[in-house]
């Protein structure tokens, strides 16, 4: 028995070449490569305006991973957007919101990514900075222009979490984001945060059996740092676990 686990995708449009203009559903690599060395099985996930069919991908799965991408749309959490907020895809916002609910009432886990921390608290009742900067100009940087698998900078974990768990009380990661968390949907807990302050992960409390997002590209790091691996080996064998459940 194996875990399908489906990976949130986004639309990429050709600049030029042969089709400029032509759109592509797609999702980088490091996602699909990490879930297949954990022992899944994966698929991406178009974005979908029908919601039935959205609830039929969630049905097919047995675990989901958010992935990164765009801003998510200000008006989800009841702001106008600000100066540095980025062009949002209201689509794929109202896509992945309907698959977090239905895997959420399913009792399925999610394994949520950068953008996909920030959806999945946004569409739980959390809210975002639309930018680090309109927080504080003294924070770290959050947005590095590195080697995608290097690390950046520091974060520190909460006792008692599963993010101290697999990483002890700190560790390295890589970062590529400007928005981040503000408020902390209801349920959840902030289990690690950067040095300024920054929520870099949150847990679901109670009721699921694995529920958990990061604010780094854990993806990018998985191949050749092992404790990264192991996020998408424990998400694996939890939607595994939940599968042989389901079918008891």
């Amino acid at each position: 028995m194996t875990a399908l686990i489906g990976v949130s995708g986004s639309i990429i449009i050709d600049q030029d070449g042969r089709f400029p203009g032509y759109k592509r559903a797609y999702v980088n690599d490091d996602y699909i490569q990490s879930v297949l060395r954990a022992g899944g099985i994966p698929f991406i996930l178009p974005v979908l305006e029908s919601e039935e069919a959205v609830r039929k991908q969630a049905e097919a799965m047995d675990g989901l991973i958010l992935s990164g991408g765009q801003d998510v749309n200000p008006l989800l959490y009841g702001e106008d957007p600000k100066p540095k907020q980025g062009v949002p895809f209201p689509e794929r916002d109202r896509s992945e919101a309907l698959l977090v609910e239905e895997m959420l009432r399913q009792g399925k886990p999610i394994f949520a990514i950068c953008r996909g921390l920030q959806l999945l608290n946004v569409a739980q009742g959390g809210s975002l900075h639309q930018d680090l900067s309109y927080v504080s100009e003294d924070v770290v940087k959050h947005d590095q222009y590195g080697k995608p698998s290097m690390e950046t900078h520091r974060i520190f974990t909460e006792p008692d979490s599963y993010m101290e768990h697999t990483f002890g009380s700190e560790t390295l990661t890589n970062s590529f984001h400007h928005q981040a968390i503000k408020s902390v949907a209801p349920g959840y807990r902030a289990t690690a945060f950067a040095s300024d302050g920054t929520i870099e992960a949150i847990e679901l409390v109670n009721g699921n059996p694995f529920v958990i997002g990061v604010q780094w590209h854990a993806e990018m790091m998985s191949l050749n740092h092992e404790r990264m691996q192991r996020l998408f080996n424990d998400f694996v064998e939890a939607s595994l676990t939940r599968k042989a459940e389901y079918i008891a």
